[in-house]
């Protein structure tokens, strides 16, 4: 929204972190630290409006890292948490940001006065020697990193499971080159029965397809591999509860998160992880069968949306937006489940909102090119939160394409996974 882990509890008290790591690895550097596989780190987070704690589900052995190889601790500012890889000396040798369900279900109603905990997973090239993994969250009062769990990883440790978790087939929509140096993004079929995997794939090859008809994704396929996980549900369809309608789907995804009609969401991302254990993997994307409007992107956890709508090339586009290079919604007309989402005394992290606290960090460089400049209203709110241009892809599925200074980010974060 399911498989008993052991839970074991290991948290931290809250420690202000400041970055003293940015340099990248060299190949050599990964070589020393690292075989040519990955370690999947499975993780629940749980807690309330007011405070939170992370607790182990498991380790996971995986097939081939597909990250890259060079680019190893993590050039951005972005996500609401961090995780970070120490070697024995305390050399940050990997880094990577993410947002969260959890974090966005923090800031609901629900969350003043219900606990509720959410699943996750968690990438890491799989370590030779023994190193020390550390979460950290954003505290939403100062836009600072603080220290929330921490864990030790022996990779000699006999209860890192390795068993191979499904049979589904990965096929290949478009291969570009070794993985290591390419995007490598995968579709994870969802409410798909195994007499529908021929939609399924057709769906993919017509999803790639919308991508790469809008920049910079355009000038930047080759850039790209696209896996598609023929992930068999057993029943067709979604969760749409508010229609009273229930589906067993592989993914366990639905409508109506948060009780907002169109916000589809896979709430276990663990699950979704665990379809992708088979695949090179850098972006996942869940296509779900449906031709009911909605979707969710949340940054380097997932994107998702339905499969048959007028919309759906305009919303996939949105939505990979927001999960692969951590772009902002910038409308704010919308009904939204979300209070006070965005603090205007701190610079927001998105490459793509300003609340001109930190203007410097974001595109006060490009102000006056191409219409570039600052338009009021965005991040669910009118007032106090700026935008670059009037209409992009981030604002509405009318818009025929990013604004500038979302089209840079892209371009960015896909020369983070292949340069």
């Amino acid at each position: 929204m399911k498989k008993v882990l052991l839970i074991i509890v290991i948290v931290f008290p809250a420690l202000l972190h400041t970055y003293a790591q940015t340099a990248t690895l060299s190949n050599t550097d990964y070589d020393s630290y690292f075989t040519q596989e990955r370690l999947r780190i499975d993780l629940t987070f749980a807690g309330d409006a007011k405070k939170q704690s992370i607790f182990l589900g498991g380790l996971h052995k995986e097939s081939q890292w597909s990250g890259s190889k060079t680019n190893l601790v993590y050039p951005f500012d972005y996500g609401e948490y961090q995780y970070k890889l120490f070697d024995s000396t305390g050399k940050v040798i990997f880094s990577k940001g993410f947002s969260t369900l959890f974090q966005e279900w923090r800031t609901t109603a629900e969350s003043k006065t219900t606990p509720r905990a959410f699943a996750s997973s968690y990438w890491i090239p799989f370590p030779k020697v023994p190193v020390k993994v550390v979460f950290y969250e954003r505290v939403k009062s100062t836009g600072l990193f603080s220290e929330i769990f921490s864990y030790n990883i022996d990779p000699k440790d006999k209860s890192i499971n390795a068993e191979k978790e499904n049979d589904f087939n990965v096929t290949p929509v478009m291969v570009s080159g070794d993985p290591s140096k390419k995007v490598d993004l995968v579709f994870i079929a969802e409410g798909y029965t195994v007499e529908q995997m021929d939609k399924f794939k057709t769906d993919a090859t017509k999803f790639a397809g919308y991508l790469f008809n809008v920049e910079p994704y355009k000038s930047r396929k080759a850039d790209f591999n696209i896996w598609a996980v023929e992930s068999v549900s057993k029943e067709s369809g979604t969760d749409i509860p508010h229609m009273n309608i229930w589906k067993n789907t592989i993914a366990s995804s639905n409508f109506y998160t948060f009780q907002i009609d169109r916000y589809l969401t896979a709430p276990d991302q663990r699950e979704v992880a665990r379809l992708a254990s088979n695949s090179a993997c850098d972006a996942i994307y869940v296509i779900v069968n449906t031709n009911k409007y909605g979707g969710g992107g949340i940054y380097n956890f997932y994107g998702l949306s339905m499969s048959d709508h007028p919309t759906e090339a305009s919303v996939f586009v949105h939505e990979f937006g927001h999960s692969f290079a951590g772009l902002g919604d910038e409308y704010y007309s919308s009904a939204v489940a979300y209070e006070e989402f965005y603090n205007l005394k701190t610079e927001p992290w998105e490459p793509n909102l300003t609340t001109q606290v930190n203007f410097d960090s974001k595109w006060k460089d490009m102000m006056g090119k191409d219409g570039v400049g600052l338009y009021e209203g965005g991040g669910y709110m009118t007032k106090g939160i700026f935008r670059p241009w009037p209409d992009c892809r981030m604002k509405t599925n009318t818009a025929p394409g990013f604004c500038p200074v979302c089209t840079k980010a892209i371009s960015d974060m896909i020369d983070y996974y292949t340069k």
